[in-house]
Order: structure tokens, then C-alpha cells, then sequence
């Protein structure tokens, strides 16, 4: 019957999709999603539960039914094919036939719903073992269908659950197969109702079932000897976790409340909760799992939208943390989930940030610390460290002392000391020969870094952004500083944007060069016109412009949809309308952009009332929508 009516659902969609395209079409584009859930009689319920994925859950439901039968037929097929192998026994309820398990009794998990979770356990257990007997796979189907809800409430299944949760790093790839079972969302009703939810976004490629259990899956990496090498902060942090149940109960509910509307951290927090007290969890744990569900979103954020070498953003953060435990968890859960969002999020930029945080959060808990960095402090500790590393390569320091002089103290405040120190030789070997363009393909933050330094001049932000928009380099992060001479002293971290990675030597010699000359000429560049790609054109978003006041200048955020060329264009309104940029920091999530700037006006004070109307009615005609009303 499952069968039938899953056959029945791909063939309903599949007719729909012929009508809608007007020809044969087998591939359900995004230009054909939104259309389909009207023609199938989809209504949004809110912004969070949209039509369009409603029926994209039907769609990937249905089909993982018939895989999940598929897959049965298969291994009855091959059992045919394969001679059984002699019986032994596992324990006293299962029997192995070569490399297949199977419950002795074939009312095992109608009699004693545990065993139903234990046959997972079993098969972890015992080695060289492929799956289970089609007969078996089958029987699991049937008695968790027949127990109908009852499994989610019976103590002897979750006290086996919990058995299989403490087993850490392996229980993962029990979890993953219970799920392929329909298994988990019995136990979890909640995860229940986000198996083959969709998000209709290019942010999220996988539905939130499949999400879920790659963030689990990477965590389990963290627990392999061959992950220190590309993860060393990760893997040093998962083998002192006392409790790994606990960061698998977080991950298993960090998105299970997607759809539902309303903030899903907030509501997944309550769902966690009052799971991890039926399992009978100790309340300290229970509401561990619940915290780091509330806050598994904190960190990225902090990180990729605010100033993290600003020690009052570092301290608000640490004060939501709490400790240095909560805080290795969060760190791993922020990771596993960005990897498990898609495989073209994660790069060394993202790696190097969340590990400056991790570490400038850990002296912020320390106990024998002030709960803020002195500026004073922090800048001469910093002049301190860049001196001895440009001393150690024979430069002499009174140069460096002469150079630094030209130096704003932002400059110490704001970067690394091995930046200060590049930046440093690069102004040093130029000489006096502006401009002076310095590229360092991989930098201590994770990406290329370039140095641009030259006399200041408005339109130069708009300038750099437009060569480097025609090079095919993305911007994610802009320090945009001035020197005691009037040099702009401006540090862009780049990525390649095909594949967001750093990069070669090969091109950040011609990123060089092309800047050189482009800047030589002195004329502002316009950033090339070019088409928007067919997948970006199925999410347009009005864009959201904000303003606030800080720190006696202008913070405008703009959230909008993303397109080639955005910052580019941006940079060109800006200019248009008289506002410098002083600092940017740039964040994309599939087709959403938010970034975020530091302005003033051409006499460095904050824009006023009339020059923000100007530029907000600028940004919305160049990005095609209408002009928001306040």
C-alpha cells in the first residue's frame, strides 16, 4: 500500500510537471517548483512553511519510500543469488547468516519494541557485517508501522536509544541508517516531521533530514585520527568530551523545528528539552543539549557579521557562553553544521575566523582576565609581536619605527601581527613608490590577502571592488584605514569566486599586477555588466537597507539578494552619493546576501538624515525594487 501510494504521488507530479513545462520534462527545476504547488493546490502557511516546499516534501517522501522498498527487492534478489552462510548467533535475540543479521524470532520487534533499536546496536557490534536480511528489513518496517506513535514514549526503547547514543562517533552511522528505516522519526516525531523538508533557498542543498544527519556525520569525523590534519582545533576538542550523547542530541535537534514558523533555534530548544527528559537525562545535560540548540547559530554570526577583533564583540559573546566547555561544543556543532549545509561553504577563511573566535573567547573566560582587553594594551602587545617578526628577518627596526609612524593605531588594533609585519616590509621595499599594491595568496586569516596603499582619494573603495568584481574575486572583509600622511592603507580579503577558495600563486601575481595598473591610472573603473544566473533569478528578495549610528559614524546593512557584481555596484552608489566607506564586512549565504559598512560623509561625519533618504532611494533603484516606506 506504502508502495502504491508513493507511485501514485511521483506519478501525480510528474504528469503536472509535463503540463507546466508544455513538452516531456523529467527534471524538476526551480523554474518549475513554485508553479507546480499552485497547480497542486499548495498554499503558503507562512513564510517559513511555503507551498513550494510543502510539495518538494511530498516529492522527496515519496521517493524515498520507493527507494527504501527498492532497496529491500535488492537484497532479496542477492540472498537468492548468494548461498546463506551458516547461522550464529549475536547475543540472544539475532543470527548472523554470512554477512547479514536477522532477528531468531520473527515477532522480536512486535514482542519487544527495544529490539528495534538493539538490532542497530547489534550490527555496530559485530564486525563484517553488510546489512540486514531483506525478511528483517522488512520486519523492522512492519512492527514500527504497527506500533503506530507508541515507540516515541516507551521507556525500554529509549533507554535503548540512549545505549546507542552513548556509544559517541559510532552510533552515527546507526542513526543514519535508522533514519533511512523511518525509524528515528518514530523514536523522534519531531524529527518526524522534518524528514524531506526542503528550504527553498541555494543556501541549503539537502533536506533538513539529510542536513541533520551530515552534521552528525562530520562530528563523528572530528573523532578520526585522519581529521587533525585538516580540522586540528575540532579534533582536539571531541576526544575530552566527557558526554558525546550530548553533542549528538544537539545536532539530531538544531534544525527540527524548521517550518513551523517562528525563531526554529527557540522552538527546537523546547523540542530538545523535553526529549532529553524522557530519556531520563540528568537535568545539567538536558539543558546542555537544550543551550546549544537555542545558540548553535551564535557563533557563525558573530563571527562572519561582526568585528571579532573588537574584545567588547568577544565579550558578549563569552558572556552568552558562559565557559570554555559550552564553548568547544558550540565551536564543533557551528562547524559540523556549516559543512553540513553544503559542501561550498567551507573554506580557510570561515576556518581561520571561527578559530580566532574560539581562542580570543577562551582568554575572555579566563578567570584571571578583565573582562574587556585594554586598547592601550592590545596595540603595544601587538607593535611588540609584528617587531619581532620583522626583526627576525633583518629588517631594521628603527625603519620599522619610522614607517609605523604613519601608521593609524586602528591599524594595531585591527590586525593581526603578521599582517602588520607583511604590510610593513611591503611599504618599506616600495620605497615611496605609491601605489603600492602587495598581494599574499594565502594569508593568516584564511585567504588572500591584498594591501593596497596609496594616496587617498574618494572613489577608491569603488575603484579596487570593480577590478577585483572583473578578476572574479569575492570580497569578506574590507579594512578601509587612512595614515597620519593621508595614504589609504586599505586590506581586502579575498576568494576566488569559482569555488570560494584562496588563491594560487600564479593568480595573485596577476591580481597584482592588474591592480598596479589600474590604480597607476588613477581613473575610477566601472565594474563590468553581466548577466544573473537562471537559478538566482527564481529568489529575488526586496533588499533591506538599516541605518544606525556608531561610534560617530553611519553602519548602514543592506540584506538583499545576490547578483553579480553587487559590491561593485555598491561601491558606485556610494561614491555617487558622497559616502566614504571606512570599514565592510561581507556575508553570503547561498542567494542572500548581508553586508554590512562603516560610513561618513566626505568631512568624516556620520551621514544625516537627507544624505541617508538619497542613498537608500540610490541602492533600490540600482537593485530593482521599490524604495521601502518608513
Amino acid at each position: 500500500a506504502s508502495l502504491c501510494e508513493a507511485e501514485a504521488t511521483l506519478r501525480r507530479y510528474r504528469w503536472a510537471l509535463h503540463l507546466e513545462a508544455g513538452r516531456p520534462e523529467e527534471r524538476l527545476l526551480f523554474d518549475y517548483q513554485r508553479a507546480l504547488a499552485v497547480r497542486l493546490g499548495f498554499e503558503d502557511e507562512h513564510e517559513k512553511n511555503l507551498g513550494v516546499e510543502q510539495f518538494m516534501q511530498g516529492y522527496y517522501r515519496a521517493a524515498s519510500q520507493v527507494e527504501r522498498l527498492g532497496v529491500q527487492i535488492a537484497e532479496r534478489f542477492v540472498e537468492l543469488l548468494e548461498p546463506p552462510g551458516e547461522a550464529q548467533p549475536v547475543g540472544e535475540d539475532f543470527v548472523r547468516h554470512g554477512t547479514r543479521l536477522s532477528a531468531r524470532d520473527p515477532q522480536l520487534f512486535v514482542r519487544r519494541p527495544a529490539a528495534l533499536v538493539e538490532i542497530f546496536i547489534a550490527r555496530l557490534d559485530e564486525q563484517g557485517l553488510k546489512g540486514f536480511s531483506a525478511d528483517t528489513m522488512r520486519r523492522i518496517h512492519q512492527a514500527t508501522a504497527q506500533h503506530d506513535g507508541k515507540l516515541a514514549d516507551d521507556p525500554t526503547v529509549l533507554a535503548a536509544f540512549l545505549r546507542l547514543l552513548r556509544r559517541g562517533a559510532p552510533a552515527v552511522d546507526a542513526l543514519w541508517r535508522m533514519n533511512r528505516h523511518g525509524l528515528l522519526a518514530a523514536i523522534m516525531p519531531a524529527f518526524g516531521q522534518v524528514f524531506g523538508r526542503m528550504q527553498y533557498d541555494l543556501f541549503h542543498v539537502y533536506t533538513v533530514d539529510e542536513h541533520t544527519l551530515r552534521v552528525l556525520r562530520q562530528m563523528a569525523f572530528f573523532a578520526d585520527p585522519a581529521a587533525e590534519a585538516e580540522f586540528p582545533l575540532a579534533s582536539t576538542i571531541w576526544p575530552a568530551l566527557d558526554k558525546p550523547e550530548l553533542m549528538l542530541l544537539a545536532g539530531l535537534f538544531h534544525d527540527v523545528a524548521k517550518g513551523r514558523g517562528g525563531d526554529h533555534s527557540v522552538l527546537g530548544e523546547s523540542d530538545a528539552r523535553a526529549f532529553c527528559t524522557k530519556l531520563a537525562l540528568p537535568a545539567a545535560d538536558a539543558e546542555r543539549v537544550a543551550w546549544l540548540v537555542r545558540w548553535h547559530l551564535l557563533m557563525s554570526t558573530t563571527a562572519q557579521r561582526q568585528d571579532i577583533t573588537d574584545p567588547e564583540v568577544v565579550q558578549r559573546f563569552a558572556d552568552v557562553v558562559g565557559d570554555r566547555e559550552r564553548l568547544g561544543q558550540l565551536y564543533l556543532l557551528t562547524v559540523a553544521d556549516i559543512i553540513g549545509t553544503s559542501p561550498k561553504l567551507w573554506n580557510g577563511w570561515k576556518d581561520r575566523l571561527l578559530a580566532d573566535l574560539h581562542a580570543a573567547t577562551r582568554h575572555a573566560l579566563r578567570s584571571d582576565t578583565q573582562p574587556a582587553h585594554d586598547a592601550t594594551a592590545r596595540l603595544q602587545e601587538c607593535r611588540a609581536e609584528a617587531l619581532a617578526l620583522l626583526r627576525a628577518e633583518g629588517i631594521d627596526a628603527a625603519a620599522v619605527e619610522q614607517a609605523w609612524n604613519a601608521f593609524p593605531e586602528s591599524s594595531f588594533l585591527r590586525h593581526r601581527p603578521e599582517q602588520i609585519a607583511w604590510q610593513t616590509t611591503a611599504i618599506l621595499r616600495a620605497d615611496g613608490a605609491w601605489p603600492l599594491v602587495a598581494v599574499h595568496p594565502l594569508s593568516v586569516r584564511g585567504s588572500t590577502e591584498l594591501f593596497v596603499c596609496t594616496p587617498d582619494r574618494d572613489g577608491l573603495f569603488a575603484s579596487v571592488t570593480a577590478m577585483l568584481d572583473r578578476l572574479h574575486f569575492s570580497v569578506v572583509e574590507a579594512r578601509i584605514l587612512v595614515s597620519t600622511a593621508g595614504m589609504a592603507m586599505d586590506t581586502f580579503l579575498l576568494l576566488e569566486t569559482d569555488g570560494q577558495q584562496p588563491a594560487s600563486a600564479l593568480r595573485a601575481e596577476e591580481l597584482r599586477q592588474r591592480m598596479q595598473r589600474g590604480l597607476a591610472q588613477g581613473g575610477q573603473i566601472l565594474p563590468p555588466r553581466r548577466n544573473m544566473s537562471r537559478q538566482l533569478k527564481h529568489f529575488q528578495m526586496p533588499p533591506r537597507i538599516d541605518f544606525t549610528r556608531v561610534d560617530g559614524r553611519t553602519r548602514m546593512a543592506l540584506t538583499c539578494s545576490d547578483r553579480p557584481g553587487l559590491l561593485a555596484a555598491v561601491a558606485q552608489i556610494l561614491v555617487a552619493c558622497d559616502a566614504r566607506v571606512h570599514d565592510a564586512r561581507i556575508a553570503t549565504f547561498g542567494e542572500r546576501v548581508e553586508d554590512f559598512f562603516e560610513l561618513s560623509d566626505r568631512h568624516d561625519a556620520p551621514l544625516t538624515g537627507a544624505q541617508q533618504r538619497r542613498l537608500l532611494q540610490a541602492l533600490h533603484q540600482r537593485l530593482d525594487a521599490a524604495p521601502e516606506r518608513g
